[in-house]
């Protein structure tokens, strides 16, 4: 879900392998010998409806009950999957593919640079000073040494403004729960400072400290616990956590997260008060004033603000309001009537994703039918160029400041491994300054978009890649992805898993279904509350079009999603669960009904609604994964959660394995797979990664009678 911007998409896109060729194998299950799940007898009434509940008890993740469910499940998934006969070899090839050096964007501060660098098959990415070439100078933080099995994970930076200190988050298991040290990079050792309790936050420097938010210390045991009553805290260097100041609260709204940034220059706190995923306040304080006083800017939700820079008294602000593709607006904190507002870089049909400013020019990233482009427009808001890409891909990231006319981005397409170049904000040309080596020729296979219609006529984007060679028999084993949710779009992106797909002849597709960004403010609407049935006719759709346009047919045919895809996956199959193979729905909100009763869930409203809203309700309750499962035959199906998700808590896939397999007819395995130490996705070892992967993997081609070896 997206909350923060590391969200929720893991290292390594999910993909498959293949022989087309079909053999026998014993891969089915008999329904009578799946682990017994005891049902209660709750029933809730919703506008005089009644709806049973009978794996509420399993909500309770720490009681005893509970604990030895999950492991009788754990246990008789690892023994169906134990028997898998090519499974070993799925992880030695994945292992063989995934072993290359892999990088980050670099930072510049005071001069000098840093990245992430990964050797190939290390759990965690390490933090590194290099060179103006990329060369490692020296380690900075190493995550590999926070724990044995690589589950504690770095979660956030952020250097002080004289780049002296390094303020860093520490989440462990994959939680959402961080704890904050201090790095003195003169010295290479940390402070005795220790912040906890953090929570869908970053770091903001100030003077000699920095702001934070967190919410009150919670029993780290119970991992559904509602998140309310965000507060805004300040913490100086040298002091303990009990003296940290508080900046901002709001009593009265316990289900607002409060957000705060600084300015380059340290001039301005930014401050932002969120409701739901989508809309904020904004209000900001000008801390070289010796009274600090709060100036609201916008008081209500119905758009998003986001701050972008400043030059002196003047905000730069990112906006959708009167501008559903998104808008650059200039405003003086001196003048604040609306009227004097100036737009600096107006709508266009493309979306705006994101805006740097380097050196004296914007930097604007832009979305075209779900690939980026790159405009720049000078200080007074006058079109440039645009930069020239390497091709039709995806710029994951832009770094620079306004104090250098050094810039860096990241460029990738599914054909293209994740590279690093540089560029000046004079001449505004690319540069080469770092590209992973990697035993695989693109040009043996292709990217190509295609566009269908969904049930209501709508043109949907589809990327379809696979050897150019491609037979278009309806054998080819194809594993179809979506998301469509929170305004985040799919756009292209290199896993190098995916060639266990690639390189044997699969099929790899991304459907940019409504609910997502991909086409601003109108297509994500157009997936959202009383309209998020368009979303799964859309997914449902690709299907179809992937069947009918011979790729691949229904008995070669597997859906991905995670999260909200999750839900989507859900969704689809039990609401066509004769048009898919395989199934993996991962870390998915599924209790439609209770969602919101669960961790941050409340705030993901504005995307479902809420089944306290009576209109809301009816449509929720007509696609809620749990409670449209129906005796029918389902596609073989592998559940995948894990212990610490307290994002989308795990009682989610718990409570919608237990009514598949007291459900299904016929004996296509229905299973969990549920990982120890492991949360929504965010920092998860490489290890498990793999070993994640080799499931998904060996599950399908197993299900789906290909015998890879």
């Amino acid at each position: 879900m997206r909350l923060i911007t590391f969200a929720f998409v893991l290292f390594l896109v999910i993909t498959v392998g293949c022989r087309s060729k079909k053999y026998i194998m014993d891969n089915t299950i008999d329904p009578e010998s799946y682990p017994k799940t005891y049902k209660s007898e709750v029933v809730d009434s919703y506008f005089g409806i009644d709806i049973a509940d009978p794996y509420r008890w399993l909500e309770e993740e720490s009681s005893d009950e509970t604990k030895k469910w999950v492991e009788n499940q754990i246990h008789f998934t690892e023994n169906y999957l134990e028997k898998i006969p090519f499974r070993d070899s799925i992880k030695k090839r994945l292992e063989e593919l995934v072993n290359y050096e892999k990088f980050g964007v670099p930072t510049v501060k005071s001069d000098k640079f840093y990245m992430f660098k990964n050797t190939g098959l290390q759990n965690q990415s390490v933090f590194c000073q290099v060179d103006s070439k990329g060369k490692t100078i020296k380690e900075i933080i190493d995550p590999n040494t926070f724990s044995q099995d690589g589950t504690k994970a770095l979660s956030g930076l952020s250097f002080n403004k004289e780049g002296t200190y390094l303020a860093y988050m520490v989440a462990e298991s994959g939680a959402d729960w961080n704890i904050a040290y201090v790095l003195d990079l003169k010295t290479g050792k940390n402070l005795n400072d220790s912040v906890k309790w953090i929570k869908f936050s970053g770091l903001s420097w100030y003077e000699d400290g920095f702001f934070y938010s967190r919410y009150p210390e919670s029993d780290s045991a119970n991992l559904s616990s509602k998140n309310e009553n965000h507060k805004l805290f300040y913490h100086k260097l040298g002091s303990s956590q009990r003296q940290d100041m508080i900046w901002y609260e709001d009593t009265e709204h316990p289900n607002r997260n409060i957000y705060a940034s600084t300015s380059e220059d340290e001039r301005f706190l930014i401050l932002k008060q969120v409701e739901s995923t989508s809309g904020n306040s904004f209000s900001f304080i000008d801390l070289s004033k010796k009274k600090l006083t709060e100036t609201q800017l916008i008081s209500d939700f119905n758009s998003d603000f986001d701050f972008i820079t400043n030059e002196g008294v003047e905000l730069y602000i990112l906006t959708n309001r009167d501008a559903p593709n998104k808008k650059i607006l200039k405003i003086n904190t001196k003048n604040l009537e609306k009227s004097e507002w100036l737009t600096l870089i107006g709508e266009s049909k493309d979306p705006i994703q994101s805006v740097k400013m380097i050196g004296d020019k914007f930097f604007v990233l832009y979305l075209h039918n779900a690939y980026s482009l790159v405009k720049v427009f000078d200080l007074n808001g006058k079109f440039i160029k645009n930069l020239e890409l390497p091709g039709i891909g995806t710029v994951s990231s832009i770094s620079g400041s306004r104090k250098s006319k050094k810039g860096f981005l990241m460029f990738t397409s599914y054909l293209f491994p994740s590279s690093v170049y540089t560029f000046n904000s004079d001449d505004m040309e690319l540069a080469l300054f770092k590209s992973p080596q990697l035993d695989f020729n693109p040009v043996e296979y292709v990217t190509v978009q295609k566009w269908y219609e969904s049930k209501d006529g709508t043109k949907v984007p589809l990327f379809i890649t696979h050897r150019k060679n491609l037979k278009l028999n309806k054998k080819n084993p194809t594993l179809l992805y979506g998301y469509g949710g929170f305004d985040i779009s799919i756009t292209p992106s290199f896993s190098a898993s995916r060639l266990l797909l690639l390189e044997k002849g699969g099929v790899f597709a991304v459907a940019n279904i409504r609910g997502g960004g991909e086409f601003g403010e109108k297509w994500h609407n157009g997936g959202t509350v009383l309209s998020k049935q368009n979303v799964f006719d859309d997914f449902i759709g690709a299907a179809e079009f992937l069947i009918n346009s011979k790729y691949t047919s229904s008995e070669y045919l597997a859906i991905e999603g995670r999260s909200n895809g999750g839900l989507l996956v859900g969704a689809c199959m039990t609401q066509r669960p004769d048009l898919y193979s395989v199934c993996f729905p991962e870390v998915g909100v599924l209790d439609m009904l209770r969602y919101h009763k669960f961790t941050i869930g409340w705030a993901w409203a504005a995307d479902y609604g809420r089944s306290d809203n009576e209109e809301e309700f009816g449509a929720l309750i007509k696609y809620s994964p749990v409670h449209n499962v129906k005796k029918t035959e389902y596609p073989a199906t592998l559940v995948i959660t894990a212990d610490h998700d307290d994002r989308v808590v795990p009682a989610h896939s718990f409570k919608f394995i237990s009514e598949l397999q007291r459900n299904q007819i016929g004996n296509k395995a229905v299973l969990i797979r549920i990982d120890k130490k492991s949360g929504h996705g965010a920092g998860k070892p490489l290890s498990k990664i793999i070993e994640e992967l080799r499931d998904i993997y060996s599950f399908m081609f197993y299900n789906m009678g290909i015998n890879y070896q």
